[in-house]
């Protein structure tokens, strides 16, 4: 467990990482929250037992975006508007990391994801909502768009109408909601979702590592089109096959 006091922090469970988003009152996002959530993705990059990263946030909110205060410091120059920017690409980067990781990743979003803390749920594999929860790209409404991969991963995650939808007219929807447009993959009543989010943890670290990378790259594969998902499926099976771990699982399986 690390003690220090950080915007997050971050404990290994057995193959589980949790970053728990702890800066409050609403989790805001500034230049040491990047930092921090850069440090983090690196480290659990870095750690073979890690198979899941499970975001989680210590108070209601999960993330509600950016750090308003820090807003008003720079949005009134030339230079602190650049600086700006140059936080837009840090989260572009630091999220685009943990999309791309071969680890799971898997956001628990209790309270208020917006901005910022929507693009960073989105840049998850799964996401689990309570049903009280708020979601939204609402940076339209300021005359600004969702720069940090918001625009890009709603489309791509729930199509181009529902993106349209909730960019354009700046929408904030529910968990119920958000499960019905797929912006999440299941909706929990707020007293069980710390719950069911450690147990779907634990079911997708109990799978092999090797596998859980062969298919997200293959995921990958059908959804960006960028690869030949085909060719990455008899890939990744071969590699699966000559693995001791596999061949140990499917012996054991058809032996009954």
């Amino acid at each position: 467990m690390d003690t220090a006091r950080h915007p997050i922090a971050l404990a290994i469970e057995g193959g589980i990482a949790i970053a728990t988003l702890d800066r409050p009152p609403v989790n805001a996002i500034d230049d040491a929250w990047v930092a921090r959530l850069e440090a983090i993705v690196e480290e659990v990059q870095a750690r073979d037992e890690v198979r899941v990263l499970w975001i989680r946030s210590a108070g209601r909110a999960f993330c509600a975006g950016a750090d308003l205060a820090l807003m008003r410091e720079r949005f009134a120059s030339d230079e602190g508007r650049a600086r700006m920017v140059d936080l837009t690409r840090a989260m572009q980067k630091v999220f685009a990391r943990i999309e791309r990781s071969p680890k799971v990743s898997l956001a628990e979003i209790r309270g208020p994801a917006l901005g910022g803390g929507l693009e960073l749920a989105l840049a998850c594999d799964i996401r689990l909502v309570a049903d009280g929860a708020k979601l939204g790209l609402p940076e339209a409404r300021l005359g600004l768009l969702p720069g940090a991969g918001g625009t890009q991963r709603l489309a791509r995650i729930c199509g181009d109408a529902v993106a349209r939808r909730m960019i354009l007219a700046a929408e904030v929807i529910d968990g119920a909601r958000a499960v019905a447009w797929g912006v999440a993959q299941e909706c929990v009543p707020a007293e069980q979702l710390e719950d069911a989010a450690r147990a779907l943890a634990q079911r997708i670290a109990a799978v092999p590592a090797p596998a859980l990378a062969a298919c997200k790259r293959c995921i990958t594969a059908a959804v960006d089109g960028n690869e030949d998902g085909f060719a990455a499926e008899v890939e990744g099976t071969t590699m699966l096959y000559a693995q001791a771990e596999t061949q140990a699982l499917v012996r054991r399986f058809l032996a009954g």
